[in-house]
């Protein structure tokens, strides 16, 4: 029996035998872009500590798992995360289930990519960097389906759920979901994401986001990362926002066994804004590295990151922002702060902040901070009556509490904080 392979080149081999049944094989700009990709990817293969950007995380256990592509529909009905608006996309192994999504009556175009790929020439593609990420590059070689949102010139979007689960299976499998989401000028939306799967389930989710936020438009990004003890996340979201327009981004990482959440970001016109914001909460065994590159290319542009960590166990975090100011970007107001909570004298935090600045007129800061739950604030707390368990937990809230209150929409804010809340519970 052949050996089933692994690592890039088991990828390789599966996009060899998949090319032709892929979504989009008969469009020549579909195969063009996968093929550059994989081409990319054949280059690049697993990126390797040796390379900068990923120093702090080894992709070994990812590379050598042997996935297959979730290439099966699954028809029954999964459990589904509690809903926090009136619309809903659900996604099970990447691929979209209308039957459990609820999305009649919205003022904007919610569709499934594989159902409308020959409509988005021009979109899909016009922001990832395959050449530059090769986890971007294995999702363009692999993609089958994902989310499309247009929400047009001047509609409020209200709150739209995307829930992404992933399965168990005999075999560990990979899905690759590409999702675009374009705001038209002064349009208004509140994505918020949930990534969830069951107790047994091994899998690699490798989501791509495209997002596009025109002139004066606003969106709320909030992504729950709650994926299956066993599971592998590995995110890249490609933002782009224009003159006057706001991204709003939480990320928390409270689940899976290893993920990497990478972000870039570029305020491409004057007066945007972009704010990075998220918390990592790891128990014992687990790895979460959030990697951030925000360029500030154009004038009078905000920017505020505010990255927390708490560590528990035998957990490593690592968090790496940079900030890139270029020379035309006078004016700039750019923020960076990231700050970890060891409650353990096993667990490892890594932080590398970064600044590269070209322009003359500008406010710019960052900082790193590593530390323990306070000796006194805890004895505080005791002495007052509250039991050890919870003294503990009300310390971590108030740690957490800046990262989440930073989030504008009061709907997402509220989900990231019960979310917070009840992996506390879990793990106390």
């Amino acid at each position: 029996m052949t050996a089933h392979p692994t690592g890039a080149a088991g990828f390789l081999h599966r996009f060899e035998g998949l090319r032709t049944r892929l979504p989009g094989a008969r469009l020549p700009w579909i195969q063009a872009l996968r093929e550059q990709a994989a081409e990319a990817f054949r280059g690049q293969g697993f990126p390797t500590r040796r390379v900068e950007a990923w120093k702090y995380t080894d992709l070994r256990q990812v590379a050598d798992a042997g996935f297959d592509e979730a290439l099966s529909a699954v028809d029954s009905a999964p459990a589904l995360p509690p809903a926090h608006g009136g619309a809903r996309a659900v996604f099970v192994d990447g691929r979209s289930r209308p039957d459990l999504s609820s999305l009649d009556g919205l003022p904007y175009a919610v569709e499934s990519l594989a159902a409308s790929l020959e409509a988005q020439e021009g979109r899909l593609g016009s922001l990832a960097r395959p050449a530059e990420q090769p986890m971007a590059a294995l999702n363009t070689m692999l993609f089958e389906d994902g989310l499309v949102v247009t929400v047009p010139a001047g509609v409020a979007g209200g709150v739209l759920d995307l829930a992404s689960l992933g399965t168990a299976s005999e075999r560990p499998e990979a899905f690759h979901p590409r999702h675009l989401i374009r705001l038209e000028p002064g349009a208004s939306l509140t994505l918020i994401e949930t990534a969830t799967g069951p107790a047994e389930a091994r899998y690699l989710h490798n989501p791509v986001y495209e997002i596009e936020v025109a002139f004066g438009a606003t969106l709320t990004h909030a992504r729950i990362q709650q994926e299956a003890p066993r599971a592998f996340q590995l995110a890249t979201v490609y933002a782009r926002v224009e003159k006057g327009g706001t991204y709003d981004n939480f990320t928390l990482n409270a689940g899976a066994k290893l993920v990497r959440n990478e972000i870039h970001a570029i305020l491409a016109g004057p007066a945007a804004t972009c704010h990075m914001n998220g918390a990592q909460l790891l128990r014992d065994g687990q790895h979460a590295d959030t990697t951030t590159v925000l360029d500030h290319a154009a004038p009078d542009c905000a920017s505020r990151q505010t990255y927390k960590t708490v560590l528990m166990g035998k957990s490593r975090g690592v968090f790496q922002g940079r900030i890139h100011v270029h020379q035309v970007a006078q004016r700039t107001d750019g923020y960076q702060m990231n700050q970890a909570l060891l409650l353990s004298p096993e667990a490892e935090i890594d932080s590398k902040p970064q600044l590269e600045i070209y322009a003359d007129d500008v406010k710019c800061s960052h900082g790193a901070t590593v530390g323990e739950i306070d000796a006194d604030q805890l004895f505080y707390l005791r002495a007052r009556g509250i039991p050890e368990a919870r003294a503990r937990a009300m310390l971590v809230e108030a740690f957490l509490t800046e990262a989440v209150e930073g989030v504008q929409d009061e709907t997402a804010r509220a989900a990231l904080g019960a979310a917070v809340a009840g992996w506390w519970e879990a793990a106390a």
